[in-house]
């Protein structure tokens, strides 16, 4: 699969995020690789044109040290307002969370035009675009790596990934060659690539993880803490 790197990948629109430091390598605005995915965002821009309904970018330092990777874009929040994490219920533990460990400042608001600033980290997704039921398929996964494997690779600072869930452990562990029998997903665990930065595990930030509290946020904030001890 090739990937598009013109600088204009993702043209503007009137409900554009601001600028992503990955911009030139992010999959177009109307990516068409993924058919039932393409659906999707189709009947979307037809009943909610206000929204963002196309590939979510990456948002983040450009010198980063620490990526976190989620499963992909939800309804709500990142579909809607193009910036990942931002207008629904994950976003005020996530960022919340970086903004205690001093890995941002501002004040989150949910918003397109978040005025919060993240301090050496960056935020990408397994899967760029909305999938039904937040369940993308193993073949729209696999489709999708290729965007994840190259902004990985475009990002030489980078030192430690975060893995937000099992589906987006196990695409940066294949983004970084590594192999999946030996690093098993675990909340907490650590797994050395073979290039030698980490991958940290966690439970997703989802909506239904806090509600049933399979995460809580003091084991979400244990998390970054060692991120940050790891980084030192």
């Amino acid at each position: 699969m090739s990937i598009e790197t013109s600088a204009d990948a993702v043209p503007p629109a009137p409900n554009a995020p601001p600028f992503t430091p990955l911009l030139a390598i992010e999959p177009p605005r109307d990516c068409p690789l993924c058919p039932r995915l393409v659906a999707v965002r189709e009947e979307l821009r037809a009943e909610l044109p206000q929204w963002w309904n196309a590939p979510v970018p990456a948002v983040g330092d450009p010198d980063a040290w620490l990526a976190i990777v989620g499963l992909a874009p939800g309804r709500q929040g990142a579909n809607r307002t193009g910036r990942p994490f931002t207008g629904d219920r994950s976003g005020p533990l996530l960022y919340d969370t970086l903004t205690a460990a001093g890995l941002a400042e501002g004040s989150y608001t949910g918003k397109a035009d978040e005025a919060l600033t993240l301090k050496g980290v960056i935020i990408l997704n397994a899967v760029k675009c909305l999938p039904p039921e937040n369940k993308p398929t193993p073949e729209e996964i696999r489709t999708c790596r290729p965007f994840l494997e190259t902004e990985l690779a475009a990002l030489p600072k980078i030192r430690l990934v975060v893995a937000l869930g099992q589906i987006a452990h196990q695409s940066v562990v294949k983004a970084m060659g590594g192999k999946l029998p030996k690093a098993r997903f675990a909340h907490g665990a650590e797994h050395r690539m073979p290039d030698d930065r980490i991958v940290l595990d966690s439970y997703h930030c989802s909506r239904y993880n806090q509600n049933t509290g399979r995460l809580t946020p003091d084991m979400f904030a244990a998390v970054f803490a060692r991120a940050v001890q790891l980084s030192r």
